[in-house]
């Protein structure tokens, strides 16, 4: 139990001598639109539920907020929500509730709390963001447990741990200075200066310095820190994360990068594998599918993921096996992030200079190639910016944007222009760009 407290007052001891992220309170990330979707409540509870949520007077707790730049985030995502943030470190807080104010989010509580102490605030919340925390705790079961017990029934919680695999190196990086003593106190200037002076003492073809060592860390103090002297740094995999969630009774949702966790993305051409793998993959659990993305290309820092409680999401149909009288009744959303002037904008001076709409520079996150829309197919769209639209209308307007067919000059039918319709909405669903809602 000393080592449980030591190893944490260590943690905490760091990001109250440097709190982070080191960035002004009048920094905001108002034009960083990916970040935004991901932080955005509806895009977890669409992944879960295949439903739309109103995030206005929803709780949202920011777990080990430091600085306050993700709760700031969370606020900016979620319209209407209010945020509480907790850290150990009060000299963190305190640049937490300064940035809150400048930005005009008054809707927002800041407490120094530990992630195991969360059922002391006698609250019960929404959503939960621990970003960047769980792999520093002692036990990150316990800070698991924790905030399953302050969770609504239908809340998720996102999460992340470091990747063993991806920052094999960074470890081991940080036993030698640990054998150095740079890490036997929160890391400051003079610890920062010595890392620096040991590397660039190194040959440059020494393979530490060829994998774990950047330009950018000659100049970046901070990320010096966070790379190389983080107290409490660990790494885990896969199968780890998963069995994290089943002795903290969570359930798995999805990586928040899901298009990035693809496994079949990894072959040359996933229609003509080995016989063996043909046969084998697409019979393989998702637990397994991840880890072995991970095995064969550990490109992610973050194993980033959302959980929730066990069975308490909805039950639903991928679109996939919609029904007719399915796509008849349902109705079509622009994700939130999308929904603004400004790309509002961007769609129509691309309909009327009849220039392809590329919707993944607005949000690149889920998108692995460029996605683009022709300009006669986006205009489509544009009653999104109004409401939810029924998808019948929008087939109806598809018949008026584009009436004939433009080889044969024969009318465009309600039956082609519901097909064509249904596989453009269907394209742009799999990336969250469009959600789709049955009755």
């Amino acid at each position: 139990m000393d080592n449980y407290i030591s190893e944490r007052e260590m943690v905490r001891q760091q990001w109250e001598t440097t709190p982070y992220p080191e960035l002004p309170p009048e920094t905001s990330s108002k034009g960083d639109a990916n970040n935004l979707y991901l932080h955005n409540l509806v895009t977890p509870f669409y992944l879960r539920n295949h439903q739309i949520i109103d995030t206005k007077e929803k709780l949202i707790l920011d777990v080990g907020c430091g600085t306050g730049y993700t709760s700031l985030m969370l606020a900016e995502a979620n319209p209407g929500a209010k945020i509480i943030g907790v850290d150990m470190s009060e000299k963190s807080l305190d640049l937490a509730r300064q940035r809150s104010h400048y930005h005009g989010f008054e809707n927002s509580e800041f407490y120094t709390l530990a992630a195991e102490e969360l059922p002391s605030l006698n609250l019960q919340f929404d959503y939960i963001n621990c970003d960047e925390v769980l792999y520093l705790l002692p036990d990150p079961v316990a800070g698991l447990k924790a905030m399953r017990s302050v969770l609504k029934p239908d809340g998720i919680i996102r999460a992340n741990l470091h990747s063993s695999l991806q920052r094999e190196f960074y470890f081991r990086a940080q036993k030698v200075f640990k054998m150095m003593g740079l890490m036997d106190e929160a890391p400051g200037e003079l610890e920062v200066g010595l890392l620096r002076e040991m590397m660039r003492s190194l040959k440059h073809n020494t393979y530490l310095r060829t994998i774990a060592w950047k330009p950018d860390f000659e100049t970046n103090a901070e990320q010096v820190r966070v790379n190389f002297l983080m107290q409490g740094d660990k790494g885990f995999t896969v199968k780890e994360l998963f069995a994290a969630l089943e002795a903290a009774d969570l359930e798995f949702v999805s990586m928040v990068n899901w298009r990035h966790w693809e496994l079949m993305d990894l072959f040359q051409d996933p229609k003509n594998l080995p016989a063996f793998l043909a046969m084998s993959l697409p019979e393989v659990p998702l637990e397994e599918r991840l880890h072995l993305f991970e095995l064969l290309h550990p490109v992610h820092r973050l194993l980033d993921f959302w959980c929730a409680h066990p069975s308490q999401g909805q039950d639903y149909a991928p679109i996939s096996e919609w029904s007719l009288q399915d796509w008849q009744q349902a109705q079509v959303y622009l994700h939130p992030q999308l929904k603004t002037v400004l790309v509002q904008e961007k769609l129509i001076d691309c309909v009327n200079s009849r220039r392809p709409f590329e919707i993944s520079q607005l949000i690149s996150l889920p998108a692995l190639t460029p996605i683009t829309i022709d300009s006669h197919i986006a205009a489509c769209l544009l009653p999104l910016w109004e409401g939810p639209q029924p998808f019948m209308a929008l087939v109806q307007r598809w018949q008026t944007v584009q009436p004939v067919n433009a080889i044969t000059l024969e009318p465009v039918g309600v039956r082609t222009a519901f097909e064509e319709v249904k596989q453009f909405l269907g394209s742009l669903e799999i990336y969250l760009y469009i959600l789709l809602e049955l009755p």
